[in-house]
């Protein structure tokens, strides 16, 4: 049997990659899971461990992760404390009644989060997902304003789910659902190097709705646009968005799930431009390991809720789990003392330098992009990113795509990765450009 992995391990592959035994696991695969779910041509790696920022597979090599697990592994992969935790939490409560007989986890977690969220940001509501906190901050916006419409923005992601979707802006995702969205959403541009238009598109929007069906009553973004690209909007659209919202008829709503918990070196990115919005969605990085997320908002939009008198209207069985709540604390705890939100602003420098550099060398790469440990580098051909990341795939650094057309390189590492271990990987991907390009 293999030694665990320490997470500071360099890439070590013993096989082809994929190998066959992940070879082997993805064919039993496709005849269990929905065909939607996981691309199997080509065949993926199987992961079975992970620590740090080194990745095992089912053949025993070992990756450097690029990716932190979609960005849920701020802390690194299997941190210990973390995972103390949960071996704790496990063996003395796994579940509770969290809408009936509250457990002690739960309320600690949401006094956690109210110490780190920004402003007066203070009562939550807790959920399984992302996009299931998405989906609570659009009922609190409607409960609270009366106003079913939502502003949302070209190339967002907040989810799958029907509430989350509808915000969501990627066709190939909303086609086939298209006759059961909410048809109140309308899409402004995101501003990529200017506001004028997209604050222009905002006034026009909320004027052209106010007559109509749908009044806005919400306007939801994310503040770096994360699957749509990892753009940064300039400097100030943040503060305009929050000018439009009062909190009574129009409800801000910040989605970080992918920025929040230290990956852009603030707890929220919100902070970079001293915005606090209504609402902030949290999720990803939370607990750095099990399934939750949060809905934040202030105290005058969260009592929009109506008194619970035994019978929650918004709730599920799951809600503030006490194992995925000691999970959370842990992380939150593991950011904090470790200092990571610093550590994420150093090492987001130097994966910024790098990437200025292959704009300047390479044609086919575009301008870097990103903030933190969420950083882009955009490629010019089609299909470009995709191949690049393949190439990592085979020398054993895990690497995804981004963007509407996956465009984007995407560095968003584990805040954890050494410095060998991000140098190492930072020059596979500078070969595998220039093998690409030239």
């Amino acid at each position: 049997m293999s030694a665990r992995l320490l997470g500071d391990e360099l890439p070590h592959l013993i096989t082809d990659v994929p190998g066959p035994r992940s070879r082997a696991l993805t064919e039993r695969l496709a005849r269990v899971e929905s065909p939607n779910i996981t691309a199997i041509e080509p065949p993926p790696i199987c992961w079975t461990e992970a620590r740090g920022a080194a990745v095992r597979d089912a053949d025993d090599n070992i990756y450097v992760d690029l990716t932190a697990g979609f960005g849920v592994a701020h802390a690194g992969h299997a941190d210990p404390r973390v995972a103390a935790a949960i071996a704790d939490q496990a063996s003395r409560l796994a579940h509770g009644l969290g809408d009936v007989f509250p457990p002690e986890p739960k309320i600690r977690l949401l006094e956690r989060l109210a110490e780190i969220a920004p402003g007066d940001l203070g009562m939550s509501i807790l959920a399984n997902s992302g996009a299931e906190a998405v989906e609570a901050a659009l009922k609190t916006a409607v409960l609270r304003t009366h106003r079913p419409g939502i502003i949302a923005f070209e190339g967002a992601y907040h989810g799958l789910t029907y509430g989350a979707l509808a915000t969501t802006w990627r066709s190939d995702f909303r086609a086939p659902f298209s006759a059961q969205l909410f048809a109140g959403v309308r899409f402004a541009p995101f501003p990529v190097a200017r506001l004028d238009a997209t604050l222009a598109a905002v006034d026009r929007i909320l004027a052209d709705a106010e007559p109509a069906a749908h009044p806005i009553g919400a306007i939801i973004l994310e503040p770096v646009l994360g699957r749509g690209g990892l753009h940064v909007p300039p400097a100030g659209f943040l503060a305009a968005l929050r000018e439009h919202c009062g909190g009574e008829r129009v409800v801000f709503i910040i989605d970080e799930i992918y920025t929040g918990c230290g990956r852009t070196g603030r707890w929220f990115a919100c902070e970079h431009e001293g915005v606090v919005p209504d609402i902030l969605v949290v999720g990803k990085a939370l607990s750095g390991s099990l399934p939750i997320s949060a809905a934040i908002g202030t105290p005058s939009v969260m009592r929009a809720w109506p008194v619970s008198t035994g019978e929650a209207i918004h709730t599920s069985t799951f809600l503030g789990n006490p194992i995925a709540c000691a999970a959370a604390l842990a992380q939150l705890d593991a950011i904090a003392s470790d200092d990571l939100l610093r550590r994420a602003e150093r090492l987001g420098e130097v994966i910024r330098e790098k990437t200025r550099s292959w704009c300047t060398r390479f044609d086919d790469v575009g301008e870097p992009r990103g903030r933190g440990l969420l950083q882009g580098a955009p490629m010019r051909g089609p299909r470009q990113a995709l191949r690049v990341a393949d190439r990592c795939l085979r020398r054993g650094v895990l690497l995804l795509a981004e963007g509407t057309d996956g465009e984007i390189l995407a560095i968003t590492p584990p805040a954890v990765i050494t410095e060998p271990q991000l140098d190492f990987a930072l020059a596979v991907v500078e070969e595998a450009i220039r093998a690409e390009v030239e």
